[in-house]
């Protein structure tokens, strides 16, 4: 059954599509990897996870990650999954808005006063501005228009660049054209990963007058640009008071009790400035009130909170009982914050 207050047509689309683009192999494999992490039979595995695909709203990698081979039905159902999401999102997000969140340029130029970073947009006449700006910051950051996961997202180190006019087109011809200054990060998310800007995601639901803040889980990279799972990053979830609530995990078995550069204990994780961070949510949530249902990426610094990207098909940051030992998930505050 749809969830209350959810269009019934958007589910039937969303399962249809599903079906079309199911893998069976891929739902196997990921059975196995349920199966054999906590003991159960595959066949009733396999056919667990099509139920709750079919019926309960639940993704097959939501399955997993999640770890709802152990998990009662009641437990199950306090946990947000990606179609339900979907749903929430092209119920509240209006599709004459989303272009402010897909395109990157248009996100900067919307949200500018909330970047607390300096930006430029390549064009065909600009190289010797993309030199002086590469040159006095030393290093920036690239990225394509349209991109999702950390794709699309580059470093440049001014010392390496020989020929600027060569990397002036080449950035144009990869359609790396918003070029932005490297974020400086709190000292506290430095001691856990230097390399990486360290992403907080924070689920939140405005409803007009009041922002709801839903969930929020820490990410942590390895070193690279990006700190999503492509580039080796992981996560681990908030409590409302900014603590984190076990180790790290991603979508690929790994758990790190850890960080696996630095040795930081990611459970002893405590995100800086929280009030500040709650009340930076609430003011970015208010400069698109047509997109009510936001995953907002922000990075605590030095002075305060800065906003990386609000992404409107927000995903889902959930906790994992088997690294955690808790075994609910954060459902029932989207549903008081939404009502479905």
């Amino acid at each position: 059954m749809p969830h209350k207050g959810f269009s019934p047509v958007t589910r039937l689309r969303y399962l249809a599509g599903r079906a079309r683009r199911i893998d069976v192999g891929s739902v196997v494999e990921r059975a196995k990897e349920a199966s054999s992490q906590h003991g159960k039979a595959l066949p009733l595995v396999v056919a667990d996870m099509l139920y709750q695909a079919g019926v309960k709203n639940v993704g097959f990698q939501d399955y997993i990650d999640y770890d709802f081979a152990i998990l009662t039905p009641a437990e199950r159902s306090t946990y947000m999954t990606h179609p339900v999401s979907n749903q929430i999102s092209q119920k509240y997000d209006h599709p004459d808005y989303r272009g402010l969140f897909q395109d990157k340029v248009e996100f900067d130029r919307k949200f500018s006063e909330f970047l607390r970073r300096e930006w430029m947009v390549l064009d065909a006449g600009n190289a010797d501005d993309l030199r002086a700006f590469t040159e006095r910051l030393g290093t920036i950051v690239t990225k394509e228009p349209v991109g999702q996961a950390g794709t699309g997202v580059h470093r440049y180190h001014a010392a390496e660049v020989d020929d600027w006019s060569a990397f002036h087109r080449g950035l144009l011809e990869r359609g790396e054209i918003l070029v932005e200054e490297v974020i400086r990060q709190h000292d506290d998310l430095a001691a856990v990963c230097p390399g990486t800007v360290n992403t907080t995601r924070v689920t939140a639901f405005f409803d007009g007058q009041k922002t709801h803040i839903l969930a929020m889980a820490q990410k942590f990279g390895r070193g690279a640009v990006s700190d999503q799972m492509t580039f080796g990053g992981f996560y681990t979830m908030l409590d409302e008071n900014g603590h984190a609530l076990g180790a790290g995990y991603d979508s690929h078995g790994h758990v790190h009790e850890l960080h696996p550069d630095s040795g930081a204990r990611i459970a002893d994780f405590q995100l800086p400035m929280i009030d500040e961070v709650k009340a930076f949510v609430d003011e970015v949530a208010r400069v698109v009130p047509q997109v009510q249902y936001v995953g907002w990426d922000i990075v605590v610094g030095p002075d305060g909170p800065v906003l990386v990207e609000g992404n409107w098909g927000a995903g889902v940051y959930e906790n994992k009982p088997s690294v955690t030992g808790i075994r609910t998930g954060h459902k029932p505050r989207y549903q008081a914050a939404i009502g479905f």
